[in-house]
């Protein structure tokens, strides 16, 4: 029947993603992103937000983001549509339904960042590293 979405539907979705062995959730599970905030804060160096401005996005967020533009071979075009389309994106970026997306622009922008800061190749650096670690 069609109509509203029931209370489950959204999990019962993600336990079928699970159960089919969705690799992002195992990405997930095994690198811990939490540890590229220090360095990513850094490199950003962003400066005060000023009243009235939107907030940025997290940097975390925004560089698992350039992980599944690597992972996917996804343009920044390509990769607002992926996060808005796909429901394994979403839960890899703690993104629910009603979670704004950064569009192409802000993607582009955030990377542009972090090559002016020379600190992109050292993060994937450490983001390799940490694969490897964990096997």
């Amino acid at each position: 029947m069609a109509g509203q979405p029931g209370f489950f539907d959204l999990s019962d979705r993600y336990e079928a993603l699970s159960a089919a062995g969705d690799p992002l959730e195992r990405l997930a599970a095994v690198v811990d992103f939490e540890v590229f905030r220090g360095a990513l804060v850094a490199a950003l160096r962003r400066s005060v937000h000023r009243k009235g401005d939107r907030p940025p996005f997290d940097p975390v967020l925004m560089f698992k983001i350039l992980v599944l533009q690597a992972l996917y071979s996804l343009s920044d075009e390509a990769s607002e549509f992926q996060i808005k389309d796909r429901l394994s994106f979403q839960r890899f970026l703690g993104l629910g339904l009603d979670g704004t997306v950064p569009d192409a622009t802000t993607v582009w922008l955030f990377r542009e960042r972090l090559v002016q800061a020379r600190a992109i190749d050292k993060l994937f650096a450490r983001f390799d590293a940490a694969l490897k670690d964990r096997g």
